[in-house]
């Protein structure tokens, strides 16, 4: 019996019909762990479900994504309701998920979350702990893998920005069994010989499982214990690793990285174009502004007569040399009238003044007595008279 060939579409059309008709496949429960999660901008969910031994391809239109109380995220193990069709078009199985309800968290998200939790009680994420990423950097040091496009869109990225710098690549394998070892050695080697000015620790994206290495332990102290400043640039912008957290700074994605740790020479040009433009506009205005300020004062009468402010001052020096003449001689007659008052109240009271009415004054070694008993037998006295005194002696 001769049976005739059918196409490729044609047996993907008759395995998605046969899936199709069971009842079964098209109102199944499935569990397992999500893995390569990816939350697409048209609001569609594609992911993984695997258990130890197997994986299915799911996805979740955004019609069904509304019904759900939390985000699905890698590790996460998850209880799926849905249909299970063929894609005709690559010839993959696949669930069509209708509901998603959490089961738990997988074995590497908890590990994940256990040692997130402990580095970052020990302090490993505080940004007083970052390091400034230098400005112009000679050398970028970079570790990931030697084949790919992260290296080549690293280069390709750094070198159009500034073709002067270089990019030394070390090395490290980026997923994998003893990937972790690895890289936390390549890290101090670039410390020790000091290879480059800014490290960029990158690899492309993947599932929890491919990104493991970068959320191992001694991965995460030697970014930290690093000298020379890391920049993360692990998986896709939505993917965050132990590494992102420890890192100087984080980029969304390698060609990321290299924008933030190369700066653009044409922008620096163009920015000290800029300035010089500035510098030179600023400089004009306040040249002319001088200029103006120099004619204003060639017009003021100080220097169109400049002996009539020294005339003036002469002037003002006169009056005040008058002033002070007047103030003086007003002075010296208070003075004068003051001084003849006080001596006619002295006159008025002097001693002499009594001896013009026929009194005399007796006195005994310059002191005048005025009590008979302070006088002695023999005693040497002098009497003072108006028009003068005589010596004498007591009997």
């Amino acid at each position: 019996m001769k049976i005739d060939p059918i196409s490729v579409t044609e047996l993907n059309r008759y395995v998605k019909e046969k899936v199709a008709e069971d009842a079964y496949l098209n109102n199944v429960l499935v569990k397992g762990e999500i893995s390569n999660f990816k939350h697409h901008y048209t609001g569609h969910m594609y992911f993984t479900l695997k258990d130890e031994k197997s994986l299915i391809k799911c996805v979740m239109f955004k019609t069904a994504t509304a019904t759900l109380n939390f985000l699905p995220k890698d590790g996460m193990r998850v209880i799926v309701l849905g249909s299970v069709s063929v894609f005709e078009r690559d010839g993959i199985y696949q669930i069509y998920c209708k509901a998603i309800q959490e089961d738990g968290m997988g074995n590497l998200y908890t590990e994940y979350e256990k040692l997130k939790k402990k580095l970052e009680i020990e302090g490993l994420f505080d940004e007083k702990h970052k390091k400034k990423i230098p400005f112009m950097p000679n050398i970028i040091g970079v570790l990931t893998s030697n084949t790919g496009a992260v290296i080549r869109d690293i280069i390709n990225v750094s070198t159009r920005r500034n073709p002067n710098v270089y990019i030394r690549l070390l090395p490290v394998p980026v997923q994998g069994e003893g990937a972790s070892t690895k890289i936390a050695n390549a890290i101090r080697i670039m410390n020790e010989k000091q290879l480059a000015d800014v490290i960029i620790l990158a690899r492309g994206g993947g599932s929890l499982e491919d990104l493991w290495p970068f959320n191992e332990e001694i991965v995460a102290r030697a970014i930290y214990d690093s000298a020379l400043p890391v920049i993360s640039a692990v998986g896709h912008e939505t993917d965050f690793t132990i590494a992102d957290f420890v890192a100087d700074l984080r980029a969304p994605t390698p060609s990321a990285a290299a924008e933030l740790a190369v700066a653009d020479v044409q922008d620096l040009k163009q920015t000290i174009y800029l300035y010089e433009r500035r510098l030179k506009m600023s400089l004009k205005r306040k040249t002319e502004l001088m200029r103006l300020r120099y004619e204003k004062c060639l017009k003021a009468s100080i220097y169109q007569s400049p002996l009539q402010r020294i005339n003036e001052y002469y002037l003002h020096i006169d009056n005040n040399i008058k002033t002070m003449e007047n103030n003086t001689m007003k002075k010296i007659e208070e003075a004068k009238t003051q001084m003849i008052k006080q001596i006619a109240k002295l006159d008025a009271l002097s001693p002499l003044k009594t001896l013009t009415r026929g009194y005399s004054l007796t006195e005994m070694q310059g002191k005048i007595i005025t009590r008979a008993e302070q006088l002695e037998k023999d005693m040497k006295i002098t009497i003072r008279f108006q028009d003068g005194k005589i010596s004498a002696k007591v009997l």
